[in-house]
């Protein structure tokens, strides 16, 4: 999650001269875009979860489905979905080597402690309680509740949606363990040199994403069970982290860290916004056809095509618009918002702390709106505007200026503002 809400800085006092694209990034500047986009993926994730019950989907997946299912709320959840996550595990990574050089291996281990690693174990039994209430609440009704055993057997065990703090940590980890190696095995900085000028010769190439998506393309399609509305495979009921989030995650967050060493890489990423987005809505659209062709009832016509020649081009369309919508929405960012803005601020701070607390308060809303005869598109747009008001008087009353927001957010400094224009002129 890199630095969740804190002051962002890039310094170069602190951040070796790996190569002349890293001498150039932004000194003591907070790149507003990036921690903007960062506090949206997690935003989208509120949106996303309040889309879920409205999916038509069967058998069903969520824990409850409404019965006025919407067809548009599918194609959101689904879009949603695709780039998300690997957009947010990639600033995880660019702000995770920022806070690493600001505060040294002892200072990040600290921080990445008490800002992922404390929320994680006190706010899952505070969470879960309630969500085990909602969901036994939500199998009384025909289309509603979760088969689950309790106590779990591990390594099973229920992560919900915290399982993404349990990643980071793992994240950390694996690279503190990798860059301490990597250190060890090259005191010269040869092997280090020779990295980023491979990376940046990738990132230049417009089939960068192509290039990138081969990894996890390779992990969908020797999934036999994987069809492509599940995504990456989240870990979210077992302690032990699966492939897919691996190869998925781990080189989003990898590709950030990467990034925060080359910063003016991030100019490419600006300047192909467009053909970005465009592609990515390409494949997106032809992706969510495929997910109603490969779900279709059994009584649907037959098509000229297996099973499994549909799952394999669903794999080969799919990787790409994973990286591809990730470096759109990292493109439209620094596009569109590298100026300071006080309310992206906001709630660019607020972010974490509405992501841990919306999942019960969505649930029981949704529950609670499951039955009604009203359209899918008004009980959605209810279920936000119910939940989002209160939870941010709560941040605004309770965290931000408080020692929860200590804790989630670190201390309060100065904030600075980035000039007007883009990555390519702060």
């Amino acid at each position: 999650m890199g630095q969740i809400g804190g002051q962002k800085s890039l310094s170069a006092s602190t951040s070796p001269p790996m190569s002349p694209s890293t001498a150039a990034a932004p000194v003591s500047e907070r790149l507003h875009a990036l921690d903007a986009l960062r506090g949206g993926a997690l935003l989208l994730g509120i949106v996303l979860h309040a889309a879920m019950s409205f999916v038509p989907a069967t058998p069903r997946f969520w824990f409850i489905q409404d019965t006025d299912p919407s067809l548009l709320l599918g194609l959101l959840s689904f879009t949603v979905h695709v780039f998300r996550m690997t957009t947010f595990f990639l600033m995880a990574g660019f702000f995770a080597r920022m806070s690493f050089h600001r505060r040294g291996a002892s200072g990040f281990v600290r921080d990445r402690l008490q800002r992922i690693g404390v929320p994680l174990v006190i706010s899952w039994p505070i969470l879960f309680t309630p969500m085990s209430l909602i969901a036994i609440w939500a199998s009384h009704f025909p289309n509603g509740g979760w088969s689950r055993s309790w106590p779990p057997v591990l390594p099973n065990f229920p992560l919900t949606h915290l399982w993404f703090l349990y990643v980071l940590l793992e994240l950390y980890v694996a690279m503190l363990l990798l860059r301490g190696a990597v250190v060890w095995l090259d005191p010269s900085g040869t092997w280090r040199a020779a990295l980023d000028r491979g990376f940046a010769r990738i990132m230049r190439n417009p089939l960068a994403p192509l290039l990138l998506a081969i990894p996890i393309g390779i992990a969908f399609f020797l999934d036999q069970r994987w069809i492509n509305v599940m995504g990456v495979r989240t870990p979210d009921q077992s302690l032990i982290t699966n492939a897919q989030a691996w190869i998925g995650f781990g080189a989003a967050f990898g590709v950030g860290w990467l990034l925060h060493r080359q910063v003016d890489l991030l100019r490419l990423l600006e300047r192909r916004w467009l053909p970005h987005l465009l592609i990515a809505l390409g494949l997106i659209l032809i992706s969510f056809v495929l997910v109603g062709v490969m779900t279709s009832a059994p009584g649907a016509p037959k098509l000229p095509f297996s099973f499994a020649t549909l799952r394999l081009v669903s794999a080969i369309l799919y990787a790409p618009a994973i990286w591809i919508s990730t470096f759109a929405a990292v493109g439209l960012a620094l596009r569109f918002m590298s100026g300071f803005s006080p309310t992206w601020r906001y709630l660019a701070d607020a972010s974490y702390w509405l992501y841990l607390i919306h999942m019960p308060i969505v649930m029981a809303l949704q529950v609670a709106l499951s039955q009604r005869d009203w359209p899918g598109l008004i009980k959605f747009a209810i279920i936000l505007v119910v939940a989002i008001p209160p939870m941010l008087a709560s941040y605004h009353l309770l965290v931000r200026f408080t020692f929860i927001g200590a804790v989630l957010n670190g201390r309060r400094a100065e904030k600075r503002v980035l000039p007007q224009g883009g990555i390519a002129t702060a």
